[in-house]
């Protein structure tokens, strides 16, 4: 994966505890391209690599800029970047990717819960330069929690966002039942945010009758899982023949580098795909958010960060 060597030319206090870092190239020069739904992965202090959504306009060559929430229950990432990294250091990122593509519709509507706003807001800049019809309903704690509030206020789509806070009044709450009624066939619903939030307007959608085909959805972080049942298991690696254990409390990530077999990886919740691996036998019990239920049905990849084996062995492409 090609890396770039970029430099944080601003870091700026978008509500409370959310701050955003603009990044530039130290030579002024252009940065590769991107579209509205793109991420990157970023190297932070202390070895670890998260992935942020690039939140400017897809447009724009000359910088990145990311937003993150400084998060209690952080593994290290947030805290990272909101108490070491400051104006002028310089970090390590990957190229943009891509998972969250918007797609030609009739209508867009985009649903952002706190964070989950990023890729949204690069949407929407998108949207209105294309002159679509699009409708962003954003939600968030309360006002003061609400990044880049003043830029939506003041930008040429302000009139198509909604504002839902959760301690507002009764009358400005997100009504979802209202918001996905009758779905129409050149509509499609995107949504970001808290596991929580996507389950809950994901499952309305269902229920008022969405095509899976029209209901797109990034998430930022993974539910905490029940561990308390795992067993070990065995992994196979095509490539040499070589068979090592996977005992209960490890991942098949962390056991495989305890032999010297790296597998890349990045956000380690089974959400970016970045260690994402061809199973060539055996059966797999997912625990990711990245593959849809279709591609977990074949049981021909996995991620090894955070699934493992239903049976006594997997057989990998490594």
């Amino acid at each position: 994966m090609t890396q770039i060597t970029v430099q944080v030319a601003k870091r700026r206090q978008e509500a409370l505890d959310i701050a955003s870092f603009e990044l530039v190239k130290p030579d002024g020069s252009a940065l590769p391209g991107f579209s509205a739904g793109s991420h990157i992965d970023v190297e932070l202090p202390g070895g670890l690599t998260r992935q942020y959504s690039l939140c400017n306009d897809a447009a724009e060559q000359h910088r990145y800029r990311i937003a993150v929430l400084r998060d209690a229950n952080s593994r290290g990432g947030s805290t990272a970047m909101h108490d070491w990294v400051k104006e002028g250091d310089t970090l390590r990122i990957s190229e943009p990717r891509n998972h969250f593509p918007l797609v030609h519709a009739g209508r867009t509507l985009l649903f952002a819960g706190g964070i989950g706003v990023t890729p949204l807001l690069c949407m929407a800049q998108r949207l209105a330069t294309a002159g679509a019809e699009f409708e962003l309903h954003y939600c968030t704690r309360s006002a003061e929690r609400t990044a880049f509030r003043d830029e939506i206020a003041s930008s040429d789509y302000a009139d198509r966002v909604r504002f839902h806070f959760d301690d507002g009044d009764a009358a400005q709450k997100l009504d979802l039942d209202a918001a996905l009624r009758a779905p129409e066939a050149g509509t499609h619903l995107y949504v970001c945010g808290p596991t929580g939030f996507i389950d809950r307007v994901v499952q309305t959608a269902q229920r008022q009758g969405w095509p899976a085909e029209q209901v797109h959805l990034e998430y930022f972080g993974a539910a905490p899982q029940d561990t308390t049942g795992d067993r070990a298991f065995q992994v196979k690696l095509a490539s040499s023949g070589a068979t090592y254990e996977v005992p209960a409390d490890k991942t098949v990530v962390q056991a495989l580098q305890a032999h010297g077999v790296e597998v890349l990886t990045s956000c380690e919740q089974g959400v970016c795909g970045t260690c994402l691996t061809r199973v060539l036998q055996g059966e797999c019990e997912h625990r990711d958010l990245y593959l849809t239920e279709e591609e977990k049905a074949k049981h021909d990849q996995f991620l090894p960060c955070c699934s493992r084996a239903k049976g006594p062995l997997l057989v990998l492409d490594l």
